[in-house]
């Protein structure tokens, strides 16, 4: 599967993640649980061969809670070998951890914590309240972890902090690192993460047979049309930042497109709209999708640039000044793990929703560029060597958080080992 002439098939896809996860991405992780205190370690180098701190931001926690659940989920269904107890054990230790320590006195989470649980200011003077996006992952966590478990208290928790989450994203207070909003403006990542907590909360609920099912549901719809209605343009593009009101002024705010985010966000839509049976909702991604991939793709080196300009390219327009701004501009052309793993899932799923050979076609692409690009060289360190620059070379520069990231590529491994565990066994 290294090369784009294998044979392609749903049994010889399934074997290929199959074997990336249990022998390059399962090892590295498994080696970064903390079997004393509970979670996950993940401040290492970019390479993945040191770890330079025993901080737990809580944003990666709770990602770490939903990949181990979701493993132990497939297992139990037969599609992935292995012990599901253990990851179901090493999930729940995480959960206890969360539970006993994350939340503040106003029933936030706080975004960073030691090693043992205490709390701890990422920007000094700032506070522990410093970003929601902390919350949600804490929701995403628990939610798949009540499912494999059982466990209808984790999900009632899980509930409580969707419903603050909501209030302050509804007073539009909300604090939002390492991305603050800049003012005069909304962002699509807000929408964006509440379709997917409240797509997988839903689910959750439904398990339990929960009385907010149905509220959860209304929700989700609201945010999948949200996205689709308020940040689709009539060019296929998802605009990132729009003004609260009025026309979107020429600049780079409002002109640039994160096309790995574009890309995230539309199987987010998918899997809410195939759960609530809007198949219209369904067949808007597909030139989204496609979109994505014609701005973001990098004609001169391979690969998904990080930020391009709605008329592709190098970001351009109007500078207000802002920070987010700069990082636009400083960052735009890095090659980032986080977009490529998203762009591998998001058009194998366009694939098979439109049988059309062209999502077939970016899929194929995508996949030689990341498999020479990304996964680390030294087998016996694993995962991948996550940040790169534009010609793929490693780059040790913090993105987003001063971590390597457990998220993303083993979420959307599970993902494409799921949409292809019953074609396989046909």
């Amino acid at each position: 599967m290294n090369s784009m002439n294998e044979t392609w098939n749903a049994r010889s896809l399934q074997l290929f993640y199959k074997r990336h996860l249990l022998d390059d991405l399962l090892p590295f992780w498994s080696k970064a649980v903390d079997q004393r205190h509970g979670g996950m370690y993940t401040c290492f180098t970019n390479a993945g061969d040191e770890l330079i701190s025993t901080d737990k931001y809580t944003w990666s926690q709770g990602r770490y809670i939903w990949i181990w659940s979701r493993i132990a989920r497939l297992i139990e269904q037969g599609i992935l070998p292995g012990d599901a107890s253990a990851f179901k054990q090493e999930a729940e230790h995480a959960v206890d951890f969360l539970g006993r320590h994350v939340y503040l006195d106003n029933g936030n989470c706080a975004f960073l914590l030691t090693e043992d649980g205490s709390k701890k200011e990422s920007i000094p003077g700032e506070g522990y309240d410093t970003s929601f996006y902390a919350d949600c992952f804490v929701v995403l966590g628990f939610s798949e972890f009540a499912r494999v478990s059982g466990r209808a208290e984790i999900a009632e928790e899980a509930l409580a902090l969707y419903d603050r989450i909501r209030i302050r994203c509804s007073s539009g207070g909300i604090r939002s690192e390492p991305y603050p909003i800049p003012a005069g403006l909304k962002s699509h990542s807000v929408t964006m993460i509440q379709l997917n907590i409240s797509e997988q909360l839903m689910e959750t609920l439904k398990d339990f047979q929960h009385p907010a099912y149905e509220r959860l549901e209304r929700d989700c719809l609201a945010f999948a049309e949200q996205i689709m209605t308020e940040f689709r343009m009539p060019d296929h593009r998802i605009a990132e930042l729009l003004p609260t009101e009025g026309e979107a002024p020429p600049t780079i705010l409002c002109r640039h497109v994160n096309p790995g985010h574009t890309l995230e966000c539309m199987w987010f839509v998918i899997h809410a709209a195939a759960r609530l049976q809007r198949k219209d909702l369904v067949a808007q991604t597909l030139p989204v999708i496609q979109k994505a991939f014609e701005l973001g793709w990098d004609q001169e080196k391979g690969g998904l640039l990080r930020f391009v300009d709605q008329d592709g390219g190098q970001p351009k327009g109007q500078q207000t000044g802002d920070p987010y701004e700069a990082l636009i501009l400083d960052t735009w052309d890095s090659k980032l793990w986080w977009p490529h793993s998203e762009a591998l899932y998001s058009s194998l799923l366009a694939y098979e929703l439109s049988d059309d050979n062209s999502f077939k076609e970016l899929y194929l692409q995508m996949h030689d560029y990341v498999f020479q690009t990304f996964p680390q060289p030294d087998r016996r360190i694993g995962e991948w060597i996550q940040i790169r620059d534009r010609d793929g070379n490693p780059m040790e520069k913090v993105v987003a958080l001063p971590v390597k990231d457990p998220f993303h590529i083993i979420r959307n491994v599970l993902l494409i080992i799921e949409l292809y565990s019953s074609k396989a066994s046909d």
